[in-house]
């Protein structure tokens, strides 16, 4: 087993393109977690915003005219 890993960690063949593909899926996972945790808070900014503006205008939309 020991000369099995020793064999693996001195084959150099291919090395480059799984260090690649590691390196995509960390930054895929990180863009996805992003955008989730962004995704909410902009939610919640919005809902805040919308309901501020709701109670400023009272419902009356003819005042400006």
């Amino acid at each position: 087993m020991i000369k099995i890993l020793k064999n693996l960690k001195s084959n150099k063949s291919g090395a480059s393109a799984a260090e690649y593909a590691l390196i995509v899926a960390v930054l895929g996972g990180l863009v996805v977690a992003g955008a989730n945790a962004f995704g909410g808070s902009l939610s919640t900014a919005m809902t805040s915003a919308g309901t501020a503006l709701e109670g400023q205008s009272d419902g009356d939309f003819n005042a400006a005219k």
